[in-house]
């Protein structure tokens, strides 16, 4: 397995015993030695060396895990699952925002819309991709083939990736949170069935703009957020450097979203992360959206709405203390 260039920091030691075993090999094949039992005994220990690290990720690592820049994207799971993608560009009022697209698909034989942000692999790319975070025109293209998706009963399929919705002047000046909040009422609507999957980041209102579905499902090493942990860690510790404290108070990892229910599904990565082995990652996400989709397809259009009601009048709880004395 090729390993990815990018390395963080909690990963060096990995690195470092993998670096010994090439050395050995190396030596092995150069002076025609046998080492296959020195070998076998460093690639017992790298073993054991990335389950202990990647089984005990501190929410933290999980959000630099996630914003792994060789991480597969919308456009490489929507490749891997998805048949006859034809992608529909403009929000036919302003322009087509490169960083949200959306069109029709097949997936497992079925017609869907599929709506997903995406972010870029080179600089250049990101740019055009706005790095990912989408302006108001974007949510109103999305908002358009939802729509579109509804006309023709077709399932929505979104794709949750970004930092959060572009905050520059000129997407205020459009009107970013008006948009984004005119899709969380229509998404709330939708008559047809609708799955998101967060397969990266999920940051705040930008990601909850196309997130108001019927199933969300979140990769194992995504996070889903109300504020990126930097963002967090700013506004209550007055520095950005007490991210990885933010990252733990805000329970913004997977495993502390379903136990809260926010989510309804952890798809399992490899280990390592999905950049490991995108391939397998793929195709656990397609079970987890065969499962969901078919529980869904089926419903009546009534008994849909209705539990995509009470499933979001169920995040979140009240509790009344008594006064102290």
């Amino acid at each position: 397995m090729d390993r990815p260039a990018y390395l963080l920091e909690f990963e060096k030691p990995l690195r470092e015993l993998e670096k010994q075993l090439e050395s050995l090999h190396q030596q092995s094949l150069e002076n025609n030695i046998d080492m296959s039992a020195e070998l076998a005994t460093i690639e017992e220990k790298i073993e054991i060396t990335r389950k202990d690290i990647y089984t005990n990720l501190t929410p933290w690592q999980r959000v630099l895990v996630a914003r792994h820049p060789k991480r597969p994207y919308a456009l490489d799971y929507i490749g891997a699952l998805c048949t006859d993608f034809q992608e529909l560009h403009g929000d036919r009022q302003f322009n087509d925002d490169r960083a949200l697209i959306g069109g029709t698909a097949f997936f497992d034989g079925r017609a869907i819309m599929v709506i997903a942000q995406q972010k870029g692999r080179d600089t250049k790319e990101n740019i055009v991709r706005n790095f990912g975070m989408p302006q108001p025109e974007g949510y109103r293209k999305a908002l358009r083939l939802m729509k579109l998706a509804e006309k023709f009963r077709l399932p929505v399929l979104t794709f949750i990736d970004t930092p959060g919705a572009f905050p520059g002047v000129e997407s205020e000046a459009r009107h970013v949170s008006e948009a984004i909040a005119v899709n969380l009422r229509e998404m709330a609507m939708l008559k047809v069935p609708s799955i998101a999957v967060i397969v990266g980041e999920g940051g705040s209102g930008g990601a909850l703009g196309i997130g108001v579905t019927d199933r969300v499902l979140i990769f194992e090493n995504a996070y889903y957020s109300v504020i990126s942990p930097e963002g967090c860690a700013a506004i209550l510790w007055k520095d950005r450097a007490h991210a990885p404290k933010a990252a733990a108070a805000l329970k913004l990892n997977a495993g502390s979203l379903k136990e809260l229910a926010v989510v309804d599904d952890v798809i399992p990565e490899p280990l390592g992360g999905a950049h490991y082995a995108p391939e397998q990652a793929a195709a656990a996400l397609k079970v987890a959206l065969q499962k969901h989709l078919a529980e869904l397809v089926g419903l009546p259009t009534e008994k849909l709405l209705d539990q995509r009601y009470d499933r979001y009048r169920a995040l979140g709880e009240y509790r009344e203390t008594a006064a102290a004395k």
